[in-house]
């Protein structure tokens, strides 16, 4: 089992669908571990030959084949299976949760949080919580940025890694602030932003999309995005064509069976 498949709590929700309710069985494979534009893995990864792997949609899935990778399998989105075992309510809900891009272990983004402060106070006309990555949360200059511009600065947690810190309950913490807001917001196009709409938020992408030290746009990177998803751009986007698109990308139109993901992870039927 890959360390990855841990990330955010992923493979804790699976079981939990499936019915372990405390002991955590290995998932035999790599499971996607986030919305990209290529075969659903980190391109970092190594991989084993004759593992196979878990996308979530039968877009990457054929993205993952015509790049030569075999034994691909379509399972959904982890969070489109926690939505599933707890559906949201559209009452209640006020304001926008607004995700930051944001960096990983070891990068830094370059951007003006300054100038994207101004953006998101121009554009929302109710309360404002943003949510930034633990590495941003947990560096002050950043988080009294925010704070001090009136904003509710929140962090979902650690992501897990190398199996510690693991943390069963990211997901479950994302999915309980998403649920108390009417829009889901970021600079670029995201999980999150995915996420948010399968919760029943309204999204929108706008704001100095900022960048990573060295990054490369692979698979076409950000003009592709902003090409190819063009009609989830803006400040006021069209709900009916986002939850389409939503479906589609999270793969929460065709989840698979407790029984179905047993058979795929080599996982014996809970007690």
């Amino acid at each position: 089992m890959h360390h990855a498949n841990h990330y955010y709590g992923h493979s804790y929700v699976l079981a939990r669908y499936c019915g372990f309710d405390s002991e955590l069985p290995l998932i035999r494979g790599y499971l996607q571990h986030g919305w990209n534009i290529g075969d659903g893995m980190a391109p970092d990864h190594e991989f084993v030959p004759g593992i196979p792997s878990f996308v979530w949609s039968e877009r990457t899935r054929r993205r993952a084949w015509s790049m030569g990778r075999r034994q691909v399998y379509v399972t959904g989105a982890p969070w489109a299976y926690l939505v599933a075992m707890d559906p949201p309510a559209p009452e209640g809900r006020d304001g926008t949760i607004y995700y930051p891009f944001h960096g990983w272990e070891g990068q830094h983004v370059q951007g003006d949080h300054d100038r994207l402060i101004d953006e998101i106070r121009d554009t929302e006309d109710g309360p404002v919580t943003v949510c930034l990555y633990w590495q941003e949360y947990r560096t002050p200059a950043v988080r009294r940025r925010y704070q001090e511009a009136g904003f509710r600065v929140i962090c979902h947690g650690y992501r897990g890694g190398w199996w510690k810190d693991l943390d069963p309950d990211f997901l479950v913490r994302q999915y309980a602030e998403q649920r108390r807001h009417r829009r889901v917001a970021s600079n670029r196009l995201c999980s999150a932003v995915f996420y948010g709409v399968l919760a029943g938020c309204e999204p929108a992408v706008y704001g100095d999309p900022m960048q990573l030290d060295g990054e490369r746009d692979l698979f076409g990177g950000r003009s592709r995005i902003r090409g190819q998803w063009a009609a989830l751009h803006g400040a006021s986007v069209d709900l009916d064509t986002a939850r389409a698109v939503t479906a589609d990308e999270l793969g929460a139109d065709r989840l698979l069976s407790p029984a179905e993901l047993r058979h795929l992870f080599h996982w014996q039927a809970a007690a």
